[in-house]
């Protein structure tokens, strides 16, 4: 490479390192002078999340008798008549089938685990967040608070958890002991930022 050939090349580097530097400078400005403040109705609508205590859970209610009309209406289709069919024709928009929703307690430790809302999951508070945000599939986000509950009992009821006439509540809802709920590694009160989990605790 010759000296003019390497002086070009270095002054345009140069030029571009400059160019980026600035342009990272302005992307971290505190104005971007585009788009507006999200409102706090807008932020609350996003704010959802329900934790295994259940303490975000909403005022509303529901039972499984309730749970089982709404069912057929708007889930059978993909998840069978009881929920515990399989559908191979029945893709999802990841590509895959959806799995069975009850069944498949004491099969965690065979050769051939069946996961279910019954066998696997630890917390029903879980199965309520789960529903609210991510069904129907193609229609997320439609189904009222009451619908979410009376759902959240039908596949409690399915899996032989609760009682059909049993009102899942923000109340009693958290108070749902699921058969895995002692399956997964607890949580580490004592850990803090900074310090090395124990094998076995992620992340």
């Amino acid at each position: 490479m010759g000296w003019f050939t390497m002086h070009y090349y270095c002054r345009n580097l140069l030029v571009l390192t400059l160019a980026l530097t600035g342009a990272a400078a302005v992307a971290q400005g505190p104005a971007y002078q585009r788009g507006r403040n999200a409102t706090e109705e807008e932020i609350r609508a996003w704010d959802i999340s329900i934790g295994p205590d259940g303490k975000e859970l909403p005022p509303g209610s529901g039972t499984a008798t309730e749970g089982a009309q709404i069912y057929a209406q708007k889930c059978a289709a993909c998840h069978g008549k009881t929920g515990a069919e399989i559908h191979p024709a029945k893709l999802t928009h990841m590509g895959g089938a959806p799995g069975p929703l009850v069944g498949g307690v004491g099969t965690l430790s065979s050769s051939k685990p069946v996961k279910t809302v019954g066998s696997f999951w630890p917390y029903a508070t879980i199965l309520w967040d789960y529903i609210r945000r991510g069904m129907p599939e193609f229609r997320p986000g439609t189904l009222t608070v009451n619908e979410v509950y009376a759902l959240t009992a039908f596949l409690l009821f399915q899996n032989g958890i609760i009682k059909e006439k049993d009102v899942m509540d923000a109340n009693s809802l958290p108070k749902v002991q699921m058969p895995n709920r002692d399956g997964f590694v607890p949580p580490k009160p004592e850990w803090k930022p900074g310090m090395k989990r124990p094998l076995g605790y992620y992340p």
